[in-house]
């Protein structure tokens, strides 16, 4: 199959541009995690979104910048849409949530479902054991696991032998951080899981 060939069928699997109504109905569901053995990367972003829920697949929302900040870092050949997630394994990435449940906006979540989230996120790695944990938002992270000095990058913490990453937030609506600045801290990333693949 050729590229341009591949091409037009990824996009035929690109899910449709779901209605208001769909999105409020996202509301009850949740976008299953892309996981598997033997990671370099597991990605945590803080919750689902609605348009992630009414499509199901992570980071899905148009504007945001996960997806072509892993292209331009090198941690992707090529830029994936949000439905070739499960291509990500294929380069030892996955994709977890602190919480499951989708919401209009992350500042609805309260403190106790970050901390629970954070806890479950702890039992997670226990069981996954990647190299690295990405944790993307660090305000979330700060009332996840009770840190009050978080900064941007590797953390001095770690879960077993998984090293610690904070991330700032892709979502479109984070005005703070460019696609260049995600670019350059995904670099830094993609710099480390190479040195710890060795």
């Amino acid at each position: 199959m050729t590229s341009r060939h591949r091409s037009r069928h990824a996009a035929a699997e690109a899910p449709a541009r779901p209605s208001p109504a769909q999105l409020q109905a996202a509301r009850r569901k949740r976008v299953p995690d892309v996981i598997g053995p033997r990671l370099a990367i597991l990605f945590v972003g803080i919750n689902p979104g609605l348009y992630s829920g009414a499509v199901g697949h992570h980071f899905a929302r148009p504007g945001n910048r996960f997806w072509p900040a892993l292209q331009r870092s090198g941690l992707t050949p090529r830029q994936l849409a949000p439905h070739e997630e499960r291509a990500l394994l294929t380069y030892g990435i996955g994709i977890t949530n602190l919480v499951p449940r989708t919401t209009a906006a992350a500042a609805e979540l309260s403190k106790s479902e970050l901390a629970a989230g954070g806890r479950r996120l702890v039992a997670k790695v226990h069981v996954l054991k990647p190299h690295v944990l990405a944790f993307l938002g660090i305000e979330a992270y700060r009332t996840a696991f009770g840190a009050k000095h978080v900064k941007i990058g590797p953390q001095p913490e770690s879960i077993g032998t998984t090293q610690l990453w904070v991330l700032p937030n892709p979502s479109g609506l984070n005005a703070h951080y460019q696609l260049s600045d995600f670019a350059r801290l995904f670099r830094r990333l993609s710099m480390a899981r190479n040195s710890v693949r060795g």
